[in-house]
């Protein structure tokens, strides 16, 4: 399954509106078989926050661990985003 996170609008800021994204998202998420591969789309993003993407991201990983991808994306904060979770975290993204 792929997800564009345009979806959630292309100002992906504060840790309240990423929280808001998960739980509206969690109907889709448990339609999500097992073995199913869940894409994340970044285009059309203009700007994503490390608060953001803490609430939407990293709970995402935690749950589908390697089934988790991220598409390739030239937008240099969702770089600067990535790596700063990363760090958090101490777990790496899987970037297609």
């Amino acid at each position: 399954m792929k997800l564009q996170l345009e979806k959630f609008g292309k100002t992906l800021i504060s840790r309240e509106l990423g929280s808001e994204a998960f739980k509206a998202f969690q109907t889709t998420l448990r339609e999500i078989s097992a073995d199913e591969e869940l894409e994340i789309d970044f285009s059309g993003v203009l700007t994503l926050s490390p608060s953001w993407a803490d609430e939407f991201l990293s709970p995402l990983l935690n749950k589908l661990d390697d089934k988790l991808i991220l598409l390739p994306s030239d937008n240099l904060s969702v770089h600067a985003t990535l790596r700063i979770l990363q760090e958090a975290n101490k777990r790496s993204f899987k970037i297609k």
